[in-house]
């Protein structure tokens, strides 16, 4: 019987990995390059899709509040990379900027 487990453990940690590295490379696409973008990536990302932020489009203060939220949440950010970060965010995901449009995929037929 642990033989037949086996298969279905390998799958799933398959399916896993998968979906790790989609999310990664999703994540890495969405966020503009910066100086910044590294610190957001590594403080933002670990939890949650870059698609979570590029939709948004905030003023600094409320770029603010919501980084302020997401360290009270668990984001691990360095407290001297705080304002950078939102300057980052509301820099390129402010309220004068294109609403986001998401990428589809082709679809097949």
């Amino acid at each position: 019987m642990l033989k037949l487990k086996r298969p279905g453990i390998a799958l799933v940690s398959l399916v896993f990995a998968a979906l790790a590295g989609a999310q990664a490379l999703s994540s890495k696409l969405e966020l503009p390059p910066g100086p910044t973008e590294a610190k957001a990536r590594a403080a933002c990302t670990s939890c949650h899709d870059a698609h979570i932020i590029v939709q948004q489009r905030l003023t600094k203060a409320a770029w603010g509040k919501e980084l302020d939220k997401m360290i009270k949440w668990g984001a691990i950010v360095n407290p001297s990379d705080r304002d950078a970060l939102v300057d980052y965010f509301s820099a390129n995901f402010g309220p004068d900027k294109p609403a986001y449009v998401a990428k589809r995929s082709p679809r097949n037929h």
